[in-house]
């Protein structure tokens, strides 16, 4: 369970940066300064976060290689590959489901827009 909330923060701080980071590229030269410091400040933040959210993981990840080692003591070694299979593949799946929902959202978002045009 910890480990989907950490893989789910750490993409969603990094969607947020990349939004961010977008945004600030796209102001113009003519662009009001308090926006910018505004975009500023907002990626100085989410980087900070993004460093805590690292930080966090590393911290599953050490707590997931003590429970691994628990684990192995109890299991078969069939079974020891399964579960280590499993944990290895989660957050991968955690990732691809997020990236899915984003182009989902994002296709959806596109639909709408083009709807609106006609």
């Amino acid at each position: 369970g910890d480990l989907d909330k950490v893989v789910n923060l750490l993409l969603s701080l990094s969607g947020r940066l990349a939004r961010v980071e977008t945004a600030l590229g796209s102001l113009g030269p003519h662009a009001p300064a308090e926006d910018k410091l505004a975009l500023r400040e907002k990626q100085r933040l989410l980087v900070a976060q993004l460093e805590d959210a690292k930080e966090l993981k590393e911290h599953v990840g050490r707590r997931e290689e003590a429970v691994g080692a628990m684990v192995a003591r109890y299991l078969p070694p069939e079974h020891l590959q399964d579960y280590q299979h499993f944990v290895k593949m989660k957050s991968a799946l955690i990732a691809e489901q997020r990236e899915l929902e984003e182009k989902i959202k994002l296709g959806q978002e596109q639909l709408r827009c083009l709807r609106e045009s006609l």
